[in-house]
This record gives structure tokens, sequence and C-alpha cells, in this order.
């Protein structure tokens, strides 16, 4: 019976002793995930050098590790300016960021949660990386100029979240609004210049049209001067041609029975004779 009793008392404290054990174990290791990185705590104080993916031993009870996630986040923010002409502009940033695995242990201590993160560090950061960048331009810069803009916004926002371990992997510009007073400037803007250029189009038009009309008009006078000036002297020969036969016929002169025609009017060039006889014959 006291060997049965004494048996049954020593399983009873083994039991316990190895359930003792077990969950000592089971709170002296750590298991960090890919994509984590854990920050160990002995009684309240924060231990340098993170816990990066893998099995970690930790002191029982008296210790705590707060996991971070160190894989892509994304985070959207909006923000206000004023421009270099005192413009209103505002814009909402998407922020696709990661935690430096190696640097959440100081994260831990100025920080805490990522919520904190977020709404301390990259929300106020966010909103002065935008001032720099759109207090370099004019409003309708900021406009024309949008890549010029995100990459300024970038270099800012990189050189500010660095330091806090935060490192920004990829910004867009998801919406970029400016004030109703500009929307209608630029819209009145654009109105007269569409109609400064059909001005200009019309009067290029009418300074064509112009420029035909005078160009007919000098070949309509040339072709009539050319006319005038051939039919005068075709005219002159004419009467000549016609004066001579009449003087002929009144002196009662016999018609020329050779006629020599000069070179210039003849074929050729060359001159030759006309026997008029044989056209009389």
């Amino acid at each position: 019976m006291q060997n049965q009793n004494g048996s049954g008392i020593f399983s009873f404290f083994g039991a316990i002793v190895a359930a003792l054990l077990l969950f000592l174990g089971l709170n002296s290791i750590v298991i960090i995930n890919p994509g984590q990185a854990g920050v160990l705590s002995i009684l309240g104080k924060a231990q340098d050098g993170p816990l990066l993916e893998g099995l970690h031993f930790k002191p029982p009870f008296i210790s705590s590790v707060d996991i971070y996630d160190v894989t892509v986040q994304k985070f959207e923010v909006s923000a206000q300016s004023s421009t270099r002409d005192l413009q209103e502009l505002s814009a909402t940033f998407a922020i696709n960021f990661r935690l430096d695995p190696l640097k959440v242990v100081d994260i831990r201590r100025t920080q805490g949660s990522l919520q904190n993160i977020v709404a301390k560090i990259i929300a106020p950061q966010t909103q002065e990386s935008f001032k720099i960048a759109a207090a370099k331009r004019t409003v309708e810069e900021a406009i024309t100029q949008r890549a010029e803009l995100k990459e300024d916004f970038d270099n800012a926002l990189n050189s500010r979240l660095e330091k806090y371990g935060i490192i920004v992997l990829d910004t867009s510009v998801v919406d970029l609004n400016f004030s109703p007073e500009f929307a209608k400037a630029v819209e009145e803007k654009q109105i007269a210049e569409q109609r400064a250029q059909r001005a200009v189009y019309i009067a290029q038009e009418a300074e064509q049209q112009a420029l035909a009309e005078i160009n007919r008009a000098k070949g309509k006078a040339e072709a009539q001067r050319l006319l005038a000036e051939t039919l005068k002297a075709e005219g002159g020969e004419l009467v000549l041609k016609k004066e001579a036969i009449e003087a002929w016929k009144e002196g009662g002169a016999q018609m020329p029975q050779v006629l020599v025609i000069n070179g210039n009017n003849a074929p050729g060039g060359l001159p030759f004779l006309f026997n008029l006889s044989d056209v009389q014959k």
C-alpha cells in the first residue's frame, strides 16, 4: 500500500515538474517569422540588438518581446502648402515604406508602435516635405511640372525619414488640388489663349488672301501690258506694210519682184530671197 502511495506521489510531482519545465521552456524561447523583427525587453528595458527571423532564447517571466512587421506598408496622407506665388495647393500622397529591421530597437525606444510611427513621424514629415517641394514653384508650375514636384518631395521625405529607421520605397501623388479661384483663372486664361490663337489664325488667313489678290492683280496687269506691247508692235508693222503698198500703187510703181527677208525672221536665222514674180504668175 505504502509503495503504491509513494509511487503515486512521485508520479504526481514528476508530472508537475515536467509541466513546469515545459512551461519554462515555452517562455524561454521566441520565434521570429520572416518579415518580422523583435525587440527583447528585460524588466521593461529594451535590450540592444534586434531579434531577426529564427529561434531566440529569453529569460522567462521577466522578459517580453515586441514584434514589428518589417514588410512593405502603405499609408495615405494629405498635405497642404502654399506655392511660391502664395497660392494654396493640396495633395494626397500614397507612401510605400518599411521599417529597417536593424533599427527596430531605436524605433521601440523612441516611437513605440507602428501606429505612433505613422501618426507622429510619417504624417508630419510628409507635410513638411510637401511644403519644401511646393515652395520652389508657382501653382501653375506645380501642375505642369508634376514629375519634378514629386522628385523634390521624394528627396525631402527620404532624407527626413531615413534617420528614424523608415525606408521609403515609393510614393505617388493620388490627388493634386488647387484653390477654386486659381481654377477659374486657369479656365479664363485658356479661353483667352484660344481666342488669341483664333485671332492670329484669322489674321494670317486674311494676310494670305490679300497676298493672293495682289499676286493675281500683278499677274493680270503684267499680262495686259505684254498684250498691249504685242498688239502695238504687230499693229505698227501692219500699218507700215499697208502704207508701203499704197505708196507703190499711187506712184505707179511696180511691186518689187524680189523680197529679201531678214535672217532674224527667216527660218534657221539665215536671210533668203523671195521671188514675188512667181506669186504674181
